[in-house]
């Protein structure tokens, strides 16, 4: 069994890396040529943290496994992120353990690889301004991702606690752009593109302030009860997806379906857009909705990237299991 300690996934795995992944299982996905297998996560009664277990086969690269794990409210005070996860992949001829990879890393970057595969698909081509709904430690791997793909000329931001926009300010320094603390009804005003990245369960944008010709990149939504925009929202927008099944069940999407404001037939995978079998954005006044709610297939295919690398570079520990 080969492990890839989470020490080692910085140098071994990039953003584009994780790009490229997560573009090419989207496009499987929507192929149906790789699944993911139903999701278990709820709050487990203890420190207020939230666990899960997400698992997938990719029949065409015959990569099997799972990811453990999920949100711990109360790590940064112990000097641990928030978000805690591992990687298993199998061997899909065989059911032996194969890897374990350390996730935390991985999984922030995934998750900002999916939103930024939905800025450069759905988005206009000429946005440029980039809205932040929250300032959390995926924050900051979103609006790097983001800012690959379109021109932006300012970013703005808000979060519940202004002070923590400062991490948000400084990578829009690094890339010689201005940052604005606003409000929300100013983000949604100014934004041609908005990425809401909280752990909220109250919707914190609502409809009125979103205008016509915006894309939004729903990334916080994960889990049963999760909400960050006004389920009216989706109403008034063309909804595109990772998946379908967890859209309605554990998505952004989850509320709207609800309160039959959308039918689950109108979601599109975002994987057809990427196939050239759908053509996503169709206007310019078109609202677009990206509802990411993290698929196993995501993980695994970055995990996977890692433990090619470990192994190439000597970096990987093989132990008889």
């Amino acid at each position: 069994m080969i492990i890839v300690p989470e020490r080692e996934i910085a140098r071994l795995v990039s953003a584009v890396d994780c790009f490229a992944a997560v573009e090419r299982v989207f496009a499987s996905m929507a192929k149906k040529s790789a699944s993911n297998l139903p999701v278990v996560r709820e709050a487990i009664g203890h420190v207020d943290a939230i666990y899960g277990v997400k698992s997938g086969i990719d029949r065409g690269g015959l990569v099997l496994g799972l990811k453990s794990g999920g949100f711990w409210p109360n790590n940064a005070s112990r000097g641990l992120t928030n978000h805690q996860s591992t990687i298993m992949l199998f061997n899909a001829d065989t059911g032996e353990c194969r890897a374990v990879v350390g996730a935390n890393l991985l999984t922030a970057l995934r998750t900002a690889a999916a939103s930024a595969i939905s800025i450069k698909y759905l988005s206009r081509p000429d946005s440029k301004v980039l809205g932040i709904v929250g300032a959390g430690h995926q924050s900051t791997f979103q609006l790097k991702a983001a800012l690959q793909q379109r021109a932006f000329e300012k970013v703005v931001g808000w979060n519940i606690v202004p002070q923590d926009l400062v991490r948000l300010e400084a990578v829009a320094a690094e890339h010689g752009l201005p940052f604005e603390r606003v409000d929300l009804d100013t983000l949604g005003a100014q934004a041609d593109v908005i990425i809401t990245i909280t752990s909220s369960f109250d919707p914190i944008l609502r409809a009125g302030q979103v205008r016509p010709g915006t894309h939004l990149a729903c990334m916080g939504t994960d889990t049963k009860g999760k909400q960050e925009v006004d389920a009216r929202l989706l109403a008034n927008a063309t909804v595109f997806t990772d998946e379908i099944a967890q859209a309605v069940t554990i998505g952004e999407t989850q509320h709207a379906v609800a309160e039959g404001l959308v039918d689950a037939s109108a979601i599109i995978e975002i994987g057809a857009v990427i196939n050239g079998d759908h053509p996503g954005r169709v206007s310019a006044e078109e609202i677009t909705l990206f509802d990411g709610t993290g698929v196993a297939l995501q993980d695994l295919a970055v995990a996977s990237v890692a433990v090619e690398r470990a192994v190439a570079t000597g970096v990987a520990t093989t132990v008889d299991f």
